[in-house]
């Protein structure tokens, strides 16, 4: 019996190789895949940091906002004054709104009482609030700035003042971002936003906030 025998050529096996075009497809997409992932998880990173800084600028414009209207539905006829009961109660407002990316640990809410001294015409910070555990301080300074010392023009960019008889909620947020996926992408950046409402009613300013005026919590 006559047995042939074919002789394996490596030339032949190249070709063959080079010709046949199947799994090419799956081989691109292999290729392909990781830097899709990495996009996507990058796209995710900064719409969901854009998400938190927007939130960020909303909870300022709320503080602000309530803030102002302390007193307004006040019906007695004594100008009304702010207490400590109601600050508390819009900085736990704020808390609850932030609390979707853990704000109270890695925030700050501080809220400022910009007022013009009627005696001195000069524009100072009365009294100050603040809440949540990161350690940020006010860029203007801290109750009492402005009243004696080195002048406060005002606060905010463009330049925020109080009026005779009137005062402005001013509102600064400090906030370090919490990334998806650690450092990889963004790191931690810094927030900070800021806002401000006149008050719209009439408010006995000169006790500041009752039944103390103390700093306890920016301290």
């Amino acid at each position: 019996m006559f047995v042939r025998r074919t002789m394996w050529r490596p030339r032949s096996l190249a070709q063959r190789l080079r010709k046949d075009q199947r799994g090419v497809s799956f081989l691109e997409f292999a290729l392909i895949l990781p830097v899709l992932i990495t996009l996507g998880f990058y796209g995710t990173e900064l719409a969901t940091m854009a998400t938190v800084n927007m939130q960020i600028g909303q909870m300022a414009t709320s503080v602000a906002d309530n803030a102002s209207r302390l007193g307004q539905t006040d019906n007695s006829a004594v100008t009304p004054t702010v207490t400590q009961t109601q600050i508390d109660s819009i900085m736990t407002g704020a808390l609850v709104q932030g609390s979707a990316f853990n704000f109270q640990t890695n925030g700050r809410i501080i809220l400022s009482s910009l007022e013009r001294d009627s005696a001195t015409g000069r524009q100072y910070i009365h009294w100050q609030r603040c809440k949540g555990s990161l350690k940020a301080n006010s860029k203007y300074g801290k109750s009492g700035t402005g009243l004696t010392g080195t002048t406060l023009a005002g606060m905010g960019n463009p330049l925020i003042t109080a009026v005779d008889g009137s005062a402005v909620m001013y509102v600064e947020i400090y906030y370090t971002y919490q990334p998806l996926f650690g450092s990889m992408f963004v790191g931690k950046p810094n927030f900070r936003r800021e806002a401000a409402f006149m008050i719209r009613d009439d408010r006995n300013l000169t006790p500041g906030i009752t039944p103390t005026n103390t700093d306890t919590s920016c301290s």
